[in-house]
């Protein structure tokens, strides 16, 4: 490439990119003034409009630009249909490059004329892509293969390509920084070059046939874990050209060939899951570029999936593949502490706490692939999603709309999963466009759950150290420590903590087990535990010290107390009817589980929402359990009837009489940071 050629190919990729960006920006602002019915053909105008621009230019360009073509044309999921119709044709159907530049390149690398390596070569190519085509060819001894020749000049192509792709990725940053695309691109930058060494892809191809037993097919007992694919036998190898063993199969994306075979859509795209889950998490070592044109089914039954191409691989350290397989059954789980750790231990740093948003992100990374005719839908979905976190996060960081538009909740994104995200997402494109649905959660949940099987909770009958090493208080101790043990053993428990004071003295502490089922760091006495209900004991038993000191009567109206309580009809309600749950207001601050999580941390606020409530049944009545609202009802009586800060009651009452400063908090302990804290809200309200 002359500099000529690269300055004008360098111009096409970034009129077309501005082209395309100021495109969309003008239809959201024609949307706004263009009636409700009209505002749908608007954007489908749109789409096909850049749609035809983008495959324009990708046939144009070729190279890198092909692999970005193909991986859109995958999301069927999210992108709109326009851009999946035209783009498939990326996957395997560019045109071809001409003959004679293909046996140039063969007899360079192999030193010898395709006359005298083959007895027959078909020149019509049976696949395009785009860094090199493919051609059906016989060995002289008889065997069909398959011979994939780089294009001429494809890595000066490349590279270009990758330098472009970096610069429009840091424009995006700049000109909308939520979209920061950097570490994607940074780490495509680093492997897509190595695509360009087909020894390497030979090499990479030996090694995933091996780890997913290609070769052992009568061995159906070796392993749970064991899945049923093909993958080509690798006959030569050089930098440019690689021979492969011929597999004749049926196109992923014929759909209509697949169903005159009678292939099984959803059994196939099943069984390539689970082998990329198997790559995944107990290989460490996985093809990143499962784009159909990747993928045959063979003709022959039983029908199997055939794997091809295997230039673009990533291999995972132990510790990564831990941290990844935490994640994954952390989501599965709904496990925030065990999501938060594996985010740590894979080097994932977000800018704020907020542990329910990274829940939801994650979860909706591994949800379960949707059909292409619900794009439209999970868009939608996705979009409202987005907006809800993105209203938290203004409200958490006092961010004006502009700020929260600007904003990047993500502080650093390791490189290493960058390969593992682009998969995830390509698979969940190649079922959409297969119109197949997906379970993710429970095809690669067995594989995640082998790498931490090491890791995974022992009974303590395995686990020498499931009771955490302290000294006995008192026989009683040692009496509970033997009934933790049995229940342990029995599945009743998972960890523990249980501490007792008599007269002032400490006569039990001990904790036992594991902080969760993926979360193997064991319970110690300081372990912080997402509770519930356990302040309503803390909180009466305030209500009865008070009572105690003559400053409360058990049959006193709480509106002689909290004068701005009596209102809507709680005038009647005593401080009986809150301890023995008869208030009626068993269903208070209900709503507060639908709103920003966040609200349950204002105290006054909450408070102020009590004395707006009106009772559900009559005061006295009925006995119905308070469950969100207990704590705060005994909290505001407390306040008032002491005059004095719920926090210097507890203190006065319990925590010093205990000598126990620093160890038992009803709220977010001082200092604490919210991600530690933040499934502490029940111990707060209840």
């Amino acid at each position: 490439m002359g500099w000529g050629n690269i300055y004008r190919r360098r111009l096409k990729v970034f009129s077309a990119a501005m082209l395309i960006y100021l495109d969309y920006k003008a239809i959201q602002q024609r949307q706004k003034w263009a009636k409700q019915s009209k505002r749908a053909a608007l954007w489908e105008k749109c789409h096909e409009r850049n749609a035809k621009r983008v495959l324009s230019l990708i046939i144009e360009l070729e190279g890198l630009w092909v692999k970005l073509g193909q991986y859109l044309s995958t999301r069927a999921d999210v992108l709109p249909e326009a851009y999946i119709a035209l783009l498939k044709q990326l996957q395997d159907s560019l045109p071809p490059r001409p003959v004679q530049e293909v046996y140039q390149t063969i007899k360079k690398e192999l030193g010898k004329s395709v006359k005298d390596l083959f007895s027959e070569f078909i020149e019509a190519p049976l696949a395009t892509a785009s860094i090199a085509q493919v051609h059906r060819a016989t060995l002289t001894d008889g065997q069909e293969v398959v011979v994939k020749v780089q294009h001429e000049g494809i890595k000066a192509v490349i590279l270009e390509d990758l330098k472009n792709a970096k610069s429009i990725v840091d424009w995006i940053a700049w000109a909308e920084p939520q979209y920061d695309f950097n570490p994607m691109i940074d780490e495509w930058c680093k492997e897509a070059p190595k695509e360009l060494d087909f020894n390497t892809e030979a090499e990479n191809t030996r090694k995933v046939s091996k780890n997913l037993g290609c070769k052992n097919k009568d061995n159906n007992g070796a392993s749970s874990h064991r899945v049923d694919v093909l993958i080509p036998e690798v006959i030569q190898s050089t930098e440019k050209v690689l021979i492969l063993e011929y597999m004749d199969g049926i196109r992923l994306n014929d759909l209509e060939a697949l169903a005159s075979f009678g292939v099984d859509k959803q059994k196939i795209v099943e069984e390539i899951t689970r082998a990329y889950a198997h790559q995944i998490y107990i290989d460490g070592f996985f093809n990143g570029d499962p784009h159909p044109g990747n993928f045959l089914v063979s003709k022959e039954a039983p029908h199997r999936p055939i794997l091809l191409d295997f230039g673009l691989t990533k291999s995972l350290s132990f510790t990564l593949k831990q941290a990844l397989a935490k994640m994954f059954l952390a989501s599965a789980e709904g496990d925030h502490v065990a999501l938060l750790s594996a985010f740590a231990e894979m080097g994932l740093k977000l800018r704020l706490d907020i542990p329910e948003q990274a829940m939801e992100v994650t979860t909706v990374f591994f949800r379960t692939s949707t059909p292409a005719n619900e794009a439209v839908q999970t868009m939608k979905s996705l979009a409202d999603q987005r907006t809800r976190n993105l209203k938290v996060i203004q409200e958490k960081m006092k961010l004006n709309e502009k700020e929260v538009k600007r904003f990047n909740p993500v502080d650093a994104f390791p490189g290493d999963i960058v390969i593992f995200t682009r998969v995830l997402n390509l698979l969940r494109g190649l079922s959409s466009s297969m119109n197949v649905r997906i379970i993710y959660l429970d095809i690669m949940r067995p594989f995640a759950e082998h790498v931490l099987q090491g890791n995974l909770y022992k009974a303590p009958s395995a686990s020498p150290q499931w009771i955490h090493d302290t000294p006995i208080h008192s026989s009683v101790e040692g009496k509970l420590r033997q009934l933790l043990v049995d229940l342990g053993n029995n599945d009743k428990i998972l960890g523990i903590q249980v501490c007792a004071y008599k007269d002032g003295k400490v006569i039990i502490d001990t904790s036992a087990g594991v902080l969760g089922k993926y979360d193997p760091r064991p319970v110690q006495p300081d372990s912080l535990f997402p509770v519930f209900s356990v302040t309503k004991g803390i909180t009466a038993g305030m209500l009865h010290w008070l009572v105690d000191k003559g400053k409360l009567k058990l049959e006193e109206n709480v509106a002689n107390i909290w004068p701005e309580f009596g209102s809507n009809g709680k005038d009647v309600i005593k401080v009986n009817h809150i301890l023995n749950h008869t208030s009626g207001l068993h269903n208070a601050l209900a709503d507060l589980r639908g709103e920003d999580v966040f609200v349950m941390y204002d105290w006054d606020e909450c408070l102020r929402r009590l004395t707006a409530s009106a009772p559900e049944s009559e005061p006295g009545l009925c006995q119905l359990y308070h469950y969100l609202s207990f704590g705060f009802l005994c909290g505001g009586i407390i306040e008032h009837a002491s005059g004095r800060k719920f926090q210097d009651i507890l203190e006065e009452a319990l925590i010093h009489p205990l000598n126990i400063e620093g160890e038992l908090y009803i709220g977010i302990p001082p200092g604490m940071p919210l991600k530690f804290c933040f499934a502490l809200d029940y111990s707060f309200f209840s």
